[in-house]
């Protein structure tokens, strides 16, 4: 059977990562409703009110992140890996919410802009392109799915910053207040389609999709090189999580010994140990004979 022993360590780094996100998130939440207060911007209020949710959506993606990590138990008996994409998921759907709300309130901005204290948006603006940036950045090295999606959460944050502060540049020296809800439509509209493209990855791991990474007839072409293989058939792959990638096969085998028999197993185990499989089970049977589970 192939592992793959970083495993865990990207599910301990994706924790200490999205636990790092979480901290940050909160802690400028806080002074984000200060400053809103202090410069009258409705963008920046909606802004820490968004930045509330955004915790709250980090708190599920720790949780799951760090339940994904338990091993197989009588409940689950391939592990709790898959908690990671429930947890994707989960704030996928916050963010879509998020998102919407952005959208509503920046209309009724454009409908009815506000005037604001230009230079402490600016200011504030600054803060928050720096913060959000090292926090997306700390995200996207990460390799699960559950870490990709937070960032994107970071991701809207630093574009929404981007555009308080170019408003906040243009309004220091032009009366312009409808600038910044019309970037902030853009911006919403950009991780929409950004969240789609994550729950479309994450259902397809559900319907367990061959995953993206295996090549399954360069698999089956490997596996018929092995001297002493006669057939090829019931080859089924899907991962867990989009990282571990899970596969059975059945090869059918001429004539032989027992000990043959195994050894030809670790052989397709070591070959396939570079084709981005980590548990793999391999049945044999002697060419020739009827398989209740021939699909092909």
């Amino acid at each position: 059977m192939a592992h793959n022993h970083h495993h865990s360590h990207n599910h301990h780094s994706g924790r200490q990562n999205i636990s790092l996100a979480f901290w940050v998130n909160s802690g400028f939440a806080l002074l984000e409703l200060v400053g809103g207060f202090y410069t009258n911007s409705v963008a920046i209020m909606s802004d820490a009110l968004h930045d509330f949710g955004d915790s709250l959506s980090l708190g599920l993606a720790y949780y799951f992140q760090k339940k994904s990590s338990g091993t197989r138990d009588a409940a689950y008996s391939y592990g709790y890996k898959r908690f990671s994409l429930l947890g994707a998921i989960l704030n996928a759907m916050i963010l879509i919410i998020g998102s919407v709300f952005i959208l509503e309130e920046s209309l009724k901005r454009i409908a009815d802009p506000e005037p604001a204290h230009a230079q402490g948006m600016f200011v504030l603006a600054l803060l928050g392109v720096g913060v959000n940036t090292f926090a997306m950045l700390r995200l996207r090295r990460g390799a699960s799915i559950s870490e990709r999606v937070v960032s994107l959460h970071f991701l809207e944050d630093v574009l929404g910053w981007v555009a308080v502060l170019i408003g906040s540049m243009v309004m220091m020296f032009v009366s312009v207040p409808v600038l910044d809800p019309i970037l902030s439509v853009a911006i919403a509209g950009y991780i929409l389609f950004n969240v789609y493209k994550s729950l479309r990855q994450a259902t397809r791991i559900i319907l367990q999709r061959i995953p993206e990474n295996v090549d399954i007839e360069a698999i089956e072409k490997i596996i018929r090189s092995v001297p002493g293989v006669a057939g090829v058939h019931d080859l089924h792959t899907w991962s867990m999580d989009g990282q571990y990638n899970i596969m059975t096969v059945h090869v059918a085998i001429r004539p032989t010994s027992f000990e043959q028999s195994n050894h030809l197993k670790k052989e397709i185990r070591q070959k396939l140990s570079t084709m981005n499989i980590q548990h793999l089970t391999v049945e044999t049977e002697l060419e020739g004979d009827p398989c209740a589970f021939r699909d092909c």
